[in-house]
């Protein structure tokens, strides 16, 4: 009996190395955590088995908002790595808490505008969120992204205000606000993020009309407008989005007509914008995956692609039930459909916002170890 007692220890000790670390390549993000702080060893072998066997990958998240007051909003996470659709509990849902509807027009930047505030969130999980003074102009739907340290503000302004192409700089460090130099005059009958899609890189905001691919960039730092570069791929293609892979631009078609979509296509953008460019296509959504975007209403106005790193998720605005996720691998595009687990019946009618964020290890530790009542729940 006491060797069986002390054969265990070296039994449990065996499990170390590539055997571990092959082991924990299977289990979910979230579990890795707790996993990490096993011990020294088994700290390495997450680090390592996250870095050489199955790395992280982009979160989709998607917010239901309440169309009720208080406007109550619930948070869920799809992670591509381990396949799993995550709830995600907060510390005090009864303080986040908005007055107006929550929107997102760049993969990464949640935001409630009124006439008199402004609150904006980017961090990996939307727990914090930042409270500014309303932009001069009101505005009912603009564009806004985070371009380096600074909030762009464009568009979408009342029809009774002066310019209705007015862009105006947030920056989160000093709290202030500024004018920047108007919108091009190409957008002025576009100037919503209906009709606009946005993507942003390292130093630049690139604006394209959906409907004619016509695209310029916005260089907050030089506060000058580039353009008009010709993004629209093929003449086919009716609706145009963009987004940023890597640092490159992507710009994804929708080929046929709004009562016909017949496929979706994708393209990358090879050489700066301003000089000599080409767009190469580097894949297409197979044509079940097509159906499923369509969904119950067989027309299809426009699309919404949600980016990061090496991933792409593409969803239909007015038929969230199926996501289709996108991964480039050697320059190709691979393909996958999921199927919304957030949608209900009783949310069919509540707002659902959908962003593209890096979710990392450390990322899970700073936002437990911030809020002790943060709470992750795999959704069944």
């Amino acid at each position: 009996m006491s060797q069986q007692n002390a054969a265990e220890p070296e039994a449990q000790a065996s499990i170390h190395g590539d055997v571990l670390e092959a082991i924990l390549s299977h289990v979910p993000l979230i579990d890795l955590l707790s996993a990490s702080q096993v011990s020294i060893s088994w700290k390495r072998a997450v680090s390592s088995s996250l870095a050489h066997r199955n790395p992280t990958k982009p979160w989709l998240i998607l917010h239901t908002q309440s169309s009720r007051s208080p406007h109550l909003t619930s948070m869920h996470a799809y992670d591509p790595r381990s396949h799993l659709w995550l709830e995600i509990h907060r510390p005090n849902p009864s303080s986040v808490k908005f007055a107006s509807a929550l929107r997102s027009s760049h993969s990464s930047l949640f935001y409630v505008l009124s006439p008199t505030s402004f609150a904006f969130s980017f961090d990996p999980l939307h727990l914090t969120w930042h409270h500014a003074v309303a932009p001069r102009v009101w505005r009912i739907d603009p564009i806004i992204a985070l371009v380096g340290p600074r909030i762009v503000v464009a568009g979408g302004a009342c029809d009774f205000e002066d310019d209705p192409l007015a862009v105006e700089l947030y920056d989160p460090a000093t709290r202030t606000w500024s004018m920047g130099p108007s919108m091009p005059e190409i957008f002025k009958d576009s100037t919503g993020s209906t009709w606009l899609s946005v993507a942003v890189d390292e130093q630049r905001m690139h604006v394209t009309e959906k409907s004619s691919g016509i695209t310029h960039s916005f260089d907050p730092n030089a506060e000058i407008w580039y353009g008009p570069y010709d993004l629209r791929p093929d003449q086919s293609a009716y609706s145009c989005v963009i987004g940023t892979l890597q640092n490159r631009l992507i710009v994804a078609g929708l080929v046929g007509d709004m009562e016909n979509l017949k496929s979706v296509r994708l393209w990358e953008v090879r050489g700066e914008l301003g000089e000599e460019f080409g767009l190469t296509e580097i894949g297409e959504v197979p044509a079940e995956m097509v159906e499923k975007l369509k969904g119950e209403n067989e027309c299809v106005a426009s699309i919404s692609m949600n980016t990061m790193g090496d991933f792409l998720y593409i969803h239909n605005p007015s038929e969230l039930a199926e996501i289709i996720v996108g991964e480039v691998v050697n320059g190709m595009c691979k393909w996958r459909s999921v199927t919304n687990v957030v949608m209900k019946d009783e949310t069919r009618m509540q707002r659902m916002v959908v962003g593209c964020v890096d979710v990392g290890l450390g990322d899970l530790q700073k936002a437990v170890s911030e809020n002790r009542r943060l709470a992750f729940k795999v959704h069944v």
